[in-house]
């Protein structure tokens, strides 16, 4: 079983990164892996009710690879971290399966309270570089989060979300468009919402000074005559 999971996440790196040469290269030099395999020791020994020891290997994960995983967290398979430093999963966060995470990734809670205060990650899903999804909220299968997006409600499956606060940009999106999309960024010409507001405005103010400057000019033709 160990085995399988070790080839079947080797797989998934070299399969979403192309600068993974081969197999060897992964298991030696890729530290998202090697948290997920420190993870693995941890939750084994935080399930045994270890959990000082567990909380001990987490942290001598995280002073090797850069990456923070609560022993508690629950992992999918294949999940690929890229770059990974900076990326933080909490105690109660879910991560599904063939998720794609880059650095400074965090999954994280906003109350003290001892229940569910982590986020739950579907399956398939990418999150770009500096995102940050807070709280007990669900984000669905298929989903793209945009680099430095702050998520702080649930995402609908198949969603494409950016921005502070994160907003939609597109409702639905392609099982393959997501797989494919690199730091969870569509790079397709779509806009943050709000900058899309905020252009919709100057094009407005644009067309408003327009209509002044020619009714500006009608007033003079009178007296120029």
């Amino acid at each position: 079983m160990a085995f399988m999971f070790l080839r079947e996440t080797i797989r998934a790196y070299r399969e979403r990164d192309p600068a993974a040469r081969s197999n060897l290269e992964v298991l030696l030099c890729y530290p998202g892996l090697h948290a997920v395999l420190w993870h693995r020791v941890a939750q084994a020994l935080w399930r045994w009710r270890l959990h000082l020891l567990g909380r001990f290997v987490s942290h001598l994960s995280r002073f090797l690879t850069g990456i923070e995983i609560h022993p508690a967290a629950r992992l999918g398979r294949r999940l690929v971290i890229d770059h990974g430093m900076g990326v933080v999963i909490g105690e109660t966060a879910e991560v599904g399966d063939d998720c794609y995470l880059y650095h400074q990734v965090t999954l994280g809670g906003t109350s003290s309270v001892k229940a569910k205060r982590h986020p739950t990650i579907g399956n398939r899903v990418i999150i770009g570089a500096g995102a940050k999804i807070l709280g007990p909220i669900t984000v669905g299968d298929d989903v793209r989060v945009g680099a430095n997006a702050v998520v702080v409600q649930p995402v609908p499956a198949g969603t494409t979300v950016v921005g502070v606060p994160a907003r939609p940009v597109d409702r639905r999106v392609g099982r393959d468009a997501v797989r494919g999309a690199a730091y969870g960024t569509p790079c397709d010409g779509e806009l943050d919402p709000l900058l899309k507001d905020v252009e919709s405005l100057r094009a407005e103010l644009s067309e408003v000074e327009a209509r002044v400057a020619r009714l500006a000019a009608r007033r003079r033709e009178p007296a120029a005559e």
